[in-house]
């Protein structure tokens, strides 16, 4: 099970468009990252590096409650999102990280508000912090 890319942290963020427009104007002068998806308005962005690969995303932490409940959201602010090539990998992954001491917090499923294609579980670490695995 090899993975598409490298994990990447998102920022579980409310209010959403202070951060972003921190985020949009330091992240190119300090790191070269550029905005490749979303907006000050649209609860989501995230900031790719000079070759391509997600450095930095954002999401409103609200949005992350709605899908996991508010009783299964980390104390944190932040996540790790790691992608994985496909559906049958993403099944893989999630008995791996369940083998090696996670909790499933909410199982594979479905997410097409959150992009075409979009098929996310997600977990929680030994120490409590929010693992997304995905794959669209």
């Amino acid at each position: 099970m090899d993975p598409l890319e490298p994990p990447y942290p998102r920022l579980l963020v409310d209010p959403y468009e202070p951060a972003f427009r921190f985020y949009d104007a330091v992240l190119p002068d300090l790191t070269g990252c550029t905005l490749a998806r979303g907006n000050s308005a649209s609860g989501y962005a995230s900031w790719d590096a000079p070759d391509g690969r997600t450095a930095l995303a954002l999401f409103t932490r609200s949005a992350m409650a709605a899908v996991l409940g508010e009783d299964r959201m980390p104390g944190g602010g932040a996540s790790l999102v790691i992608h994985v090539a496909t559906r049958d990998a993403l099944d893989a992954a999630v008995s791996l990280c369940a083998k090696a001491g996670g909790t499933v917090a909410v199982p594979v499923r479905d997410l097409p508000e959150w992009g075409p294609g979009m098929r996310a579980a997600h977990l929680l670490d030994p120490a409590g912090n929010l693992v997304e695995l995905q794959t669209y």
